[in-house]
């Protein structure tokens, strides 16, 4: 047995099934392990380790196990990196693997000379270098263990001439016993303590306008959610990242916050007196009820960020599930039902507007109808990964969370690009449910060789492009946020369909509002892998629910210093306000 095979094997044992990665003279032996095990762990080979890393991430998100990602020395390792940072802040179980130099060469400027695990030593919270093929089997226990308990990067870099050595009793140290450790992870229930509890239900049960923050802590808790905003009359608020947390028809959520939120939801976190958290580090702290305005309670399993965003009064430290289920029993139904009241009055308005801006027949095609489109013909097992831009607007407003669905996208670090490899590693994962990929082109084009990965492996993901030529979150932050006119945000045009086809896959092109549902159909029905572009409106801008005096001065200067389409914008954003208001 090899010091390779002993690392497979560890992993077999922690029950990982599929390692994403690009192989590399780095990581020689660990591929011939896994060539001779790939009866029980799959490998999935990529076309730029970022994707890998971002896949791993996506399969923790989707699934609670240990993503897994194998990369080989040197460049290979660096390329993971922004995908590790995507687990890191998201909080998600992965694994990391990559290769060293020869170990008596490392540090002698030989090729591909880089100490990964220093390199590393930020993004991971479990970091170790091999030392001999001895070594392996705790390293494999601890990195596992480390990345599922405390929900974060392992990384294990691996000497190339080590991972072909055999293992012999003779090369083990004195008091390192064979088999001393094991691949047993044990899981806590985290119940906050009852007096806490008690405090914390104390403050819920005095408040008259309870809102609540659910974030992606509290995506197992959907039931416990509604139950406790039916106690409390309470609105629950989603962060991104819980937007499956409650689907979007309860009548008990008012949809997203922050500059992606809802206009109710902002009121509502505006005008409560008391804040029940759930699960959520959501990081627009200038979104959050102001200091003193308002009395908070927070469910966090991570005691660190208890109190991170808004000062509470109490913390409850455990799963957001178990620990709702504890809490219930002690809360008292609230007679006034005026607060909820008034946000489901304020989301009836909401999905009105939204309704209007979605099924628009304007030429050209505006990108809340593709979103709006396509959300009313997903399955309600889809699967959907959006990436980061305008395109988390129309995905976080128009398409509506069901019952059954997840949703995601990368949430604290808010990297360009993830949409692809998120939703092959869900497709991965879950081989017969719908995995949809909903991304703007300059997102996709980051990292669209991977669309030939699901192509090679018969993955029958479907990746939907809202193409509007322009890197438009960009554009609009330059604009709204500085009064800048735009500059260096203009993309020059992929026929992306085109490019699927190239891979051999199916593409489909649209641009007609009136056809956009027919064309969405064949699409959601073709076999295999399948792309459609979307071309819309590039000045169609993503505004906040509420926007701010300062936000439309500077709008306005952006206008007057010069921005190149300043008509067509100004006409455009007229035309939204006119079309809302009648």
């Amino acid at each position: 047995m090899t010091a390779a095979d002993v690392l497979v094997e560890g992993l077999i044992d922690w029950g990982v099934e599929v390692i994403f990665g690009l192989p590399g003279d780095g990581i020689n032996g660990i591929m011939e392990s896994l060539r001779t095990h790939q009866d029980k762990i799959r490998f999935i080979q990529v076309r730029h380790e970022e994707s890998a890393a971002l896949m791993a991430c996506g399969y923790a998100k989707f699934t609670g196990k240990l993503g897994v990602c194998l990369a080989t020395s040197g460049p290979g390792g660096i390329h993971l990196l922004n995908g590790l940072y995507d687990a890191k802040l998201d909080g998600q179980p992965v694994l990391a693997i990559t290769g060293l130099q020869f170990h008596d060469l490392i540090g002698t400027y030989t090729q591909q000379d880089v100490a990964l695990d220093k390199l590393f030593i930020d993004v991971a919270i479990f970091n170790e270098r091999i030392m001999g093929p001895t070594h392996v089997e705790n390293i494999t226990d601890l990195a596992c263990r480390m990345a599922l308990a405390y929900h974060g990067v392992s990384h294990i870099t691996f000497p190339v001439d080590l991972q072909e050595k055999e293992v012999k009793e003779r090369q083990r140290s004195q008091r390192n016993v064979p088999h001393h450790t094991s691949d047993v992870y044990a899981r806590s229930a985290r119940l906050p303590d009852q007096n806490d509890l008690e405090r914390a239900a104390d403050i819920l049960n005095r408040g008259s306008k309870v809102a609540i923050l659910a974030g992606r802590g509290a995506l197992g808790a959907t039931n416990e959610l509604e139950q406790t905003a039916e106690l409390l009359a309470a609105p629950i608020i989603k962060a991104l990242l819980g937007k499956a947390a409650v689907p979007d028809d309860s009548p008990y959520t008012t949809g997203g916050i922050g500059l992606l939120g809802t206009k109710p939801s902002q009121e509502a976190m505006e005008d409560c007196d008391t804040l029940l958290m759930v699960g959520s580090s959501f990081p627009y702290i200038e979104f959050m009820p102001k200091p003193g305005q308002a009395q908070g309670v927070q469910i966090e399993l991570d005691p660190k960020r208890i109190g991170l965003r808004y000062p509470i009064e109490v913390g409850l430290v455990g799963d957001s599930r178990n620990t709702l289920r504890e809490l219930i029993p002690l809360l008292k139904r609230k007679e006034d039902r005026s607060f909820l009241q008034e946000a489901q009055v304020g989301m009836k308005d909401w999905w009105e507007i939204m309704e209007k801006r979605a099924t628009r027949p304007d030429k050209p095609m505006k990108p809340q109808v593709v979103a709006w489109e396509l959300g009313k013909r997903l399955r309600d097992d889809a699967i959907v990964s959006c990436d980061s831009g305008t395109i988390a607007t129309w995905w976080a407003r128009q398409i509506l969370a069901r019952r059954g669905q997840m949703h995601t996208l990368s949430g604290n670090l808010a990297t360009m690009a993830p949409g692809l490899p998120y939703t092959i590693a869900a497709q991965v994962a879950y081989p017969n449910r719908q995995c949809v990929a909903f991304v703007g082109d300059g997102g996709f084009s980051m990292l669209m060789a991977d669309f030939v990965t699901a192509v090679k492996y018969k993955l029958p993901i479907k990746v939907v492009i809202v193409k509007n030529n322009t890197l438009g979150q960009i554009k609009w932050e330059q604009m709204v946020f500085l009064g800048n006119p735009e500059y260096g945000v203009d993309l020059h045009p992929i026929d992306f369909a085109a490019f699927a086809h190239a891979c051999g896959g199916v593409g489909f092109t649209v641009e007609d509002p009136s056809e956009c549902g027919h064309f969405l159909d064949q699409f959601l029905n073709a076999p295999g892998p399948a792309v459609i572009q979307a071309v819309v409106d590039p000045f169609e801008p993503p505004m906040p629910a509420k926007v701010k005096a300062q936000q439309a001065l500077h709008f306005a200067e952006s206008l007057a210093r010069g921005e190149p389409n300043r008509k067509k914008i100004a006409l455009t954003a007229l035309s939204d306000k006119v079309r809302e208001v009648i």
